[in-house]
């Protein structure tokens, strides 16, 4: 875990909030993030390096806000939307565990919060989604929301009973799980000691990558059985990381057909 403060440049430093390692890997990859004099790829990207950081002012945290995204969405919905621009988070904003609609997305570079705002309305799906600026405050917020949603001892985010988690209890089982929410960051092994008790191989882990190799947050996990694979939903909503991971049954099907997109 690393502190909000650290890896967010000056006026963060009493925030105290905590990220898991898929923003720290995100946002120690440019030096935008951390407060630094030097220009990094991402301020030279779209055009010319951006006039304050040439003259050392502070520099305008490139956040938009999302609303209207339908309640499936997962952060790869969000990457797709936002194909051809430099996404290096998305945040799904949840209350009281669940989805509400809304995301934080932070870019590699101010300017491309030009580009972002161009998509308002445009659709994802059926619904068409309202892209606006935000402030930097916004997304620490929410961060920090996020980090303190409520858990149960097992670690498990606390949702009241719902209809979401009866259809999944009623779900056919053919042996494979779809993971979703997982830190852009997590490996085969992060996945084979998340279901530790269950034996897995690096054969059985099939982590989703878009085409140019950036990891969707979306992996499927075959298990020795059904019933095995069953037994592991105990797991769904539990955390790795800083996130937590929502479990859904599947198909090889579907995961050989997820596994050809990234081709």
């Amino acid at each position: 875990m690393f502190s909000r403060g650290n890896l967010l440049g000056s006026g963060g430093g009493a925030d105290g909030y905590e990220v898991g390692a898929k923003r720290q890997r995100l946002i120690d990859a440019g030096p935008y993030f951390g407060g630094g004099p030097a220009l990094s790829q991402a301020s030279l990207a779209y055009g010319s390096p951006n006039i304050a950081q040439v003259l050392g002012q502070p520099r305008p945290f490139p956040v938009v806000r999302l609303r209207g995204l339908p309640f499936n969405c997962s952060e790869s919905d969000v990457f797709e939307f936002f194909a051809g621009l430099d996404v290096v988070d998305v945040l799904l904003v949840r209350k009281q565990g669940r989805f509400s609609g809304e995301a934080f997305v932070v870019f590699g570079a101010p300017m491309q919060v030009d580009f972002a705002l161009q998509r308002n309305r445009q659709n994802m799906g059926r619904r068409y989604i309202e892209v606006f600026r935000c402030k930097k405050h916004d997304y620490y917020q929410a961060v920090a929301a996020d980090v303190a949603e409520p858990k149960d001892d097992g670690g498990h985010i606390s949702t009241p009973p719902g209809k979401v988690s009866s259809e999944k209890d009623h779900l056919e089982h053919t042996g494979v799980l779809k993971l979703r929410g997982l830190p852009f960051s997590a490996s085969k092994r992060d996945i084979i000691d998340f279901f530790r008790e269950y034996g897995l191989t690096d054969e059985n882990v099939h982590i989703v990558s878009h085409a140019d190799g950036r990891a969707t947050g979306e992996a499927f996990v075959e298990f020795a059985s059904p019933s095995e694979s069953k037994a592991a939903m105990s797991k769904d909503k539990m955390t790795l990381g800083s996130r937590y991971v929502e479990l859904f049954p599947s198909s090889r099907e579907e995961a050989t057909r997820a596994a050809s997109k990234t081709r």
